[in-house]
């Protein structure tokens, strides 16, 4: 006989309010539906009511995990419509600002899988991995969730040479640090058996539902933003995008895993790398015509697009922003299917959810 299970809109798995209905047959789900729209905040409307100034400081606070990508996306539609071009050193500013922003994001996420599935320990280690993140950000930026980083032609503070030498030397720490991380990851029963073979999405489902991030990477597809459309600079660098096949849990932390070590690689290039000159075209913005532009980004969870247009005026015409929340929601019923009640948590959790972002 079949029962209808609702997870939601609050659950003690899930941060933010999602609703998932179940339809199950003892334990195992037979069916799922997903609805989201419980946390609308407005911000397109708002955008279209502020200069582009105040836009910027608006659409970092889109998401708290990842600031720094919603600004920069913004950025890069102003400055394309207005014909800006960033300086060198401020473009690699903000890849080592967004590389950081991908590694405090994946840990995070590393943490609440951990949490979720019952093995605080390693989710305490992960998080105490974070907050040594975090700390650089802060002594790079002055903030360590929003960090005001980006401004209309460039970034806004310059690195030292001494912050410089602490944030090689902080990634030497991490990348320390994350072996003992990534081997109970990867070989720890209790987490194998919660993990491989749940919430399978194959590479098929993926691609037909447009799923983007490391939760299309995780099933297969092999797709990211910054090798196949590089912004800021991201042709200048060297990294590999891991993909994995299983499409299940486990492949999700596997991808995380990798990321993590190949943005230490990419920090490394740019602060040795990083070249001489200004960091931005100063403070003042010059008349933005009308105009339109479409702006792709890789956040840490995927694919962000904006589009902004402008009509000549001080104010945006019009801001619209499809995060990767937005993309990989309609995987999650596909998921669900098959799998125990227990596993529905961990499986909505799996695709790294901002359902703030979703309702923006």
């Amino acid at each position: 006989m079949s029962y209808t299970i609702p997870i939601g809109p609050y659950h003690p798995a899930l941060e933010e309010p999602i609703h998932a209905r179940l339809t199950v047959d003892g334990e195992r789900i037979t069916d799922a539906e997903v609805f989201v729209g419980y946390n609308h905040r407005g911000i397109e409307r708002l955008a279209q009511e502020r200069n582009f100034i105040q836009t910027l400081v608006l659409v970092e606070r889109v998401c708290g995990i990842c600031s720094h990508s919603h600004s920069l996306t913004y950025a890069l539609c102003i400055e394309h419509i207005a014909g800006m071009e960033v300086p060198k050193r401020g473009q690699y500013i903000r890849v080592i600002i967004e590389e950081l922003e991908r590694i405090h994001s994946h840990l995070l996420w590393l943490g609440i899988a951990c949490h979720i599935v019952g093995h605080d320990s390693l989710f305490m280690q992960c998080w105490n991995d974070r907050e040594g993140t975090m700390d650089v950000l802060e002594n790079l930026t002055g903030n360590r969730v929003n960090y005001g980083m980006n401004i209309i032609g460039g970034a806004r503070r310059d690195f030292s040479d001494d912050q410089r030498r602490d944030l090689m030397a902080a990634m030497d720490d991490l990348e320390k640090r994350m072996g003992p991380i990534t081997h109970w990851l990867t070989h720890d029963k209790t987490l194998a058996m919660r993990t491989k073979g749940v919430g399978i999405l194959t590479r098929e489902d993926a691609i037909r539902l447009g799923a983007v991030g490391p939760h299309a990477r995780a099933s297969g597809v092999d797709m990211d933003v910054r090798r196949d459309a590089p912004y800021s600079s991201y042709d200048d660098f060297e990294f590999t995008v891991p993909v994995q096949e299983s499409g299940d849990v486990y492949a999700r932390v596997v991808i995380r895993v990798l990321e993590i070590y190949e943005s230490i690689k990419i920090i490394r290039q740019a602060v040795d790398n990083l070249p001489e000159g200004p960091i931005n075209l100063g403070n003042r913005i010059p008349k933005v015509p009308a105009g339109e532009f479409i702006a792709r980004h890789e956040a840490p969870r995927g694919h962000l697009v904006y589009k902004v247009v402008t009509d000549g005026g001080v104010n945006n015409h019009r801001v619209s922003l499809h995060v990767p929340t937005f993309k990989n929601a309609p995987t999650v019923p596909v998921m669900l299917r098959g799998n125990t009640v227990a596993d529905a948590g961990l499986i909505v959790a799996s695709i790294d959810p901002c359902f703030s972002c979703l309702d923006r």
